[in-house]
């Protein structure tokens, strides 16, 4: 009877421990999924801004045929790409989308009749606010990426992880020049 309850154990215990750490990874990997559907929400609303932003600014910079082109290739990237998760490739695409929109705001910097054109600035107010609401909610992700990371590294969760197809995810990081100009400090100018 005793050897039968060891038996019981010995098997039992091993079988618990796996079911955890697996059921530990999908409860990462889940919150990862989610961090992403809440910058995604926020992509989205971006996306859709975008043209109304070229537009507006078309009509004072219309010469800067580059930096339309650069703005228009960047969110037909990310339409091609689609909503799908939080892939390398809709990552790479949403930073290029980033950065060209970054292209368009110096070149707003050059025009003050559009800078005090009440339409831009009502949408560069509604696109400030998401992109604050987007690096907050990439800060999340990034958290929450960083976790399950570990979790799929560490001992004895990596042999779980390998066996299941658990693998490293990528950082939604912001792009070179994005980074650049959030560093820079702002100019002030009394007139």
């Amino acid at each position: 009877m005793n050897n039968t309850w060891i038996i019981v154990a010995v098997i039992l215990i091993p079988l618990i421990f796996v079911i955890m750490l697996y059921n530990r990874l999908i409860a990462l990997r889940q919150t990862r999924k989610n961090a992403f559907s809440d910058i995604d929400v926020q992509l989205k609303q971006r996306f859709d801004l975008v043209p109304q932003l070229v537009e507006t600014v078309k009509g004072y910079a219309g010469h800067e045929k580059t930096v339309f082109e650069n703005v228009t290739e960047a969110r037909a990237r990310v339409g091609r790409v689609g909503s799908g998760g939080p892939g390398a490739e809709r990552l790479q695409a949403e930073g290029m989308l980033g950065s060209a929109l970054m292209g368009l705001f110096a070149v707003a910097e050059n025009y003050p009749a559009l800078k005090a054109d009440q339409n831009f600035q009502q949408l560069m107010a509604e696109l400030s606010d998401i992109e604050n609401k987007i690096a907050a909610a990439r800060r999340f992700f990034n958290s929450a990426t960083n976790e399950y990371n570990t979790a799929v590294q560490q001992f004895p969760a990596n042999m779980i992880a390998g066996m299941f197809g658990f693998r490293e995810e990528a950082f939604f990081e912001v792009g070179a020049e994005e980074a650049a100009l959030i560093q820079k400090a702002p100019t002030v100018k009394f007139n």
